[in-house]
């Protein structure tokens, strides 16, 4: 149970897990119909790009 409270086995991919549900929300909007193609794309494009540059960011002190 300790090892539930602790973050289990998706302990260090929190920022794996927040685009993945970025982009599924995004997807959602757009399927839902509260938000166009150009909306969607851009806010695929914008969490994508977060997710590279914290991957770069954190590379960079090792």
């Amino acid at each position: 149970m300790n090892n539930f409270f602790q973050g289990g086995f998706l302990r260090n991919q929190k920022n794996q897990i927040m685009t993945g549900v970025g982009i599924l929300s995004a997807l959602c909007a757009y399927l839902v119909g509260d938000s166009d193609l150009f909306a969607t794309l851009q806010t695929i494009i914008a969490v994508g790009g977060i997710y590279l540059l914290h991957k770069s960011n954190k590379n960079k002190g090792k």
